[in-house]
């Protein structure tokens, strides 16, 4: 794969005890030091103006003064330090690099996958949360669709965490298409099963809060019953995945129980789902907060681009992973019968 990465990432300093610290780049870099193929690329940082295509100017021009004077706590759990609007400008166009990379034919071993940081996926138009400041993967589909090389993209958001802000700034768009698996009653709170879309997004935004202990099988269920098929109707040109790496069972701030292996597997099927609906596809990095199963998540996902086919678990679907699908295809999005 080819992976988008800037050390200016590294200067978003969160303090010693904040999960979502550089050594989680420094982590995902040794994890990839002996794979095979692995190329690194340093996009340009984003041009202000693109991140005015999703956030609120009065919002981004506050972090900016406030990075400016030296930082502190936007928030509970968002930390700003003096680095942080180089460092958000940078994993930001790193996903637009992903997202361009993807659209150019950059596909097979030569996939984009970018690894910025701070992630996205909670900041909402106006706001900053969640150890987010720039919606990446936002920035990302909207820039290829205002330059006129994709009129519709879909993101697909495996984190363990719902992305409130990507919905939220697609939700009454009919160019994007949002999906994600979470997990129920998790930070934000959000992603119910009835939220999906408004306006002319009404049906573009489709949601599963599974329940915590869900593991791989019940994903891969939603992926080949749901979401492929939601997804091929679409018929997007670019499939981007907002990667977080927090479902997996050793990770210390939840409770899924998707495995490094499984990773592998949600990888190959993402795959099939961009080769059936004929979009390119690109990767960015959110979530993830144990050092080894993040990076060593990340080596897999590469390595299933490198050749490798990963093992599909052999156990069943729980009863409330089954009951969570039957409902969300009770709003529509019933593509594969789940009985």
């Amino acid at each position: 794969m080819k992976f988008g990465y800037s050390d200016t990432c590294l200067e978003h300093e969160t303090g010693s005890r904040h999960p979502e610290s550089p050594d989680r780049l420094r982590a995902i870099r040794r994890g990839l030091t002996d794979g095979h193929g692995v190329e690194y690329i340093d996009a340009a940082a984003s041009d202000p103006e693109q991140i005015y295509a999703v956030h609120d100017d009065e919002y981004v021009e506050s972090l900016e003064t406030f990075c400016a004077a030296g930082g502190g706590n936007w928030d509970a759990d968002t930390v700003v330090s003096e680095g942080t609007w180089d460092a958000a400008l940078a994993s930001s166009g790193l996903a637009e690099w992903a997202a361009d990379a993807a659209l150019s034919g950059d596909d097979g071993r030569q996939t984009p996958f970018s690894i910025g940081r701070p992630p996205g996926h909670h900041a909402v138009e106006d706001d900053a949360m969640g150890f987010c400041f720039f919606n990446n993967a936002a920035v990302g589909a909207q820039s290829v669709i205002d330059n006129g090389d994709a009129d519709r993209v879909a993101i697909f958001d495996w984190d363990v965490h719902h992305g409130n802000g990507t919905q939220d700034i697609f939700y009454e768009q009919e160019d994007v298409f949002y999906a994600s698996i979470h997990e129920d009653g998790l930070y934000p709170g959000t992603g119910d099963i009835e939220e999906t879309g408004a306006g002319p997004g009404a049906g573009t935004t489709l949601n599963i809060p599974f329940a915590p202990g869900t593991t791989t099988s019940a994903y891969l269920a939603a992926l080949s019953e749901v979401i492929g098929p939601a997804i091929e109707a679409f018929d997007p040109d670019l499939f981007l995945i907002s990667a977080g790496f927090d479902p997996h069972e050793h990770d210390p701030i939840s409770r899924m129980r998707v495995s490094t292996e499984g990773f592998g597997c949600l990888t190959a099927a993402v795959r099939e789902i961009a080769d059936d609906a004929d979009a390119a596809l690109g990767f960015v990095l959110e979530g993830g907060y144990g050092l080894d199963t993040l990076s060593d998540s990340i080596r897999k996902v590469h390595e299933v681009f490198d050749g490798y086919e990963p093992v599909e678990p052999d156990e069943s679907v729980n009863d409330a992973a089954r009951d969570v699908l039957k409902s969300v295809k009770s709003q529509g999005f019933d593509g594969v019968d789940s009985s």
